[in-house]
């Protein structure tokens, strides 16, 4: 999904300027005319998801300052260019000690306004994820610093905030590489528990002898090798969070002696003398189909029912496409300061590649992947040939697929024959493939990208001089068009009609 920049201004031929020039730098524009409207898009109920604003400074209603002191009132860290036609010293200084990113004056110069929302986005993109790791380092994440585009994260997110404020057990579930500590440190830092330990482990890395020693704890020369009392993660995230990833690989025996903690509230280091109680809030993870693995005798369902109290599945990547180039545009500012190189964007193409891919390794895939492309990256925006492994899978992918992979509208036995050469190997192959095709209409082509609108229009229009046995009469009033534009759209498309049944009634119905 492009970054969506807010136009504020209450001069229509200058909304449009603008407009034309943020989509010709490949973002997505949002007006408004004035700045009530701008502070009620921002502010207001449900808003909409702005990267930027470009706001005028002199309007009749709120003006720019006004605009300004509404963010800064509501909280919002938007960047703002403010444009005016009066670019006095006294000026600048009042917008940006109000709270400005960048002054620009009427007219702005295509290049020079690119280039301020570059740069804004990028140092925007670069503060959140700076504060995101310093959150998760203090253990302070919360639900609100998820990153995310996707209308299927919505409702689990709003779910995540209600669990938060309770200490009820959390398993989150999804593939590997899918975020699912991130999830657990958002639930810790949302609830009242976020002054105290996170304390995460492993269950998958734990040698099976030592699972009770790593839980619990051990008192010193309780077992050979123990020279030292050891407080165990349990003691460790008293009054805090205890995150469990991984938890279906914990092996049988430690299933029973991890039940009998949770169930008793407290544990028993090993070599102690005495159970010490704990008080903690479990959040386990999983890649696992942990309903399977209770009914195959892997894991132990009494086990089971005290983790899957508040079940949460994360989707993975590939079914939240809107999230690809947002998380990759947060990597990117993170991972170019980290290696010290001059990196601003991700080049139009290389989004669309980014998101033709499938992504099997999910968000810690995507992370790589970036981070291998800032270190090839020669300029100031990464293209596609800082993809190569991408690129020629995207293509191989494209390659095997059959030449319908992409469903086709349900055909008539008359349309065998007419499709273009493209999409047909022969009448009688042609005739079984489209036969078996589910009634839809492909709109982007094997690389993500929408298909001209020609060439749709090619392919409604053939379809429905086959389905209509050539009656040109029916085939205009299905298309609600008249006859003469119909055959002038034949001759612009270069779509052979001989033999067409003009003088056909048309059929009824």
């Amino acid at each position: 999904m492009s970054q969506v920049v807010l136009i504020v201004d209450d001069d229509p031929v200058q909304r449009r300027l603008l407009q034309a020039m943020v989509e010709r730098f490949g973002y997505r524009p949002l007006t408004a005319e004035g700045g009530d409207a701008a502070v009620g898009l921002l502010t207001g109920p449900g808003p909409a998801p702005i990267d930027c604003v470009v706001l005028d400074l002199v309007m009749p209603d709120l003006d720019g300052l006004g605009v300004l002191a509404r963010m800064r009132e509501a909280g919002l860290d938007i960047p703002v260019i403010v444009q005016t036609a009066h670019g006095g010293i006294d000026t600048v200084v009042s917008v940006m000690r109000a709270g400005a990113t960048d002054f620009v004056v009427k007219p702005a110069a295509p290049e020079r306004l690119q280039v301020s929302l570059r740069n804004a986005l990028a140092t925007k993109a670069l503060a959140g994820e700076l504060r995101r790791l310093k959150r998760s380092r203090d253990d302070t994440l919360t639900v609100a610093d998820v990153i995310t585009r996707s209308p299927v994260m919505q409702p689990l997110l709003r779910a995540l905030d209600k669990a938060a404020t309770s200490a009820i057990p959390v398993l989150v579930e999804g593939e590997s590489g899918t975020g699912k500590e991130l999830i657990a440190r958002a639930i810790h830092g949302s609830g009242a528990r976020r002054a105290k330990p996170f304390v995460a482990v492993n269950c998958g890395a734990m040698p099976e002898n030592l699972v009770e020693s790593i839980f619990f704890g051990h008192e010193k020369g309780a077992f050979t090798g123990a020279t030292d009392k050891h407080t165990g993660k349990f003691i460790e995230a008293d009054g805090g969070t205890l995150f469990l990833d991984e938890v279906g690989e914990l092996p049988q025996a430690a299933q029973v002696k991890l039940l009998r903690a949770l169930q008793e509230g407290e544990v028993e280091p090993v070599g102690g003398r005495k159970a010490v109680k704990v008080d903690v809030r479990i959040v386990s993870a999983t890649h696992r189909d942990l309903i399977a693995d209770v009914k195959a005798g892997r894991f132990r369902e009494d086990l089971f029912y005290r983790l899957h109290v508040f079940p949460v599945s994360l989707p993975p990547l590939r079914k939240r496409p809107e999230d690809i180039p947002v998380l990759a545009r947060h990597f990117l500012a993170r991972i170019a300061a980290e290696e010290g190189k001059r990196v601003r964007g991700i080049g139009a193409e290389a989004q669309a590649l980014l998101t033709a891919f499938r992504w099997p390794g999910n968000v810690r895939q995507l992370e790589n992947a970036i981070f291998r492309a800032v270190v090839l990256a020669d300029g100031e925006e990464i293209g596609v040939d800082e993809f190569p492994q991408i690129s020629s899978q995207v293509a191989a992918d494209a390659i095997a697929a059959p030449p319908l992979a992409e469903p086709w509208i349900e055909p008539s036995p008359a349309m065998v024959g007419c499709w273009p050469d493209e999409h047909a190997g022969g009448n009688a192959r042609n005739a079984a493939a489209l036969t078996t095709a589910s009634p839809s209409l492909p709109l982007t082509d094997v690389h993500g990208h929408v298909r001209p609108l020609e060439a749709i229009e090619t392919e409604v229009i053939r379809f429905a001089i086959a389905h209509y046995d050539e009656q040109m009469s029916e085939v205009a009033r299905r298309l609600k068009i008249g006859r003469s534009t119909l055959y002038r759209k034949l001759e612009g498309l270069g779509i052979d009609n001989t033999g067409a049944k003009v003088n056909e009634p048309a059929s009824a119905g």
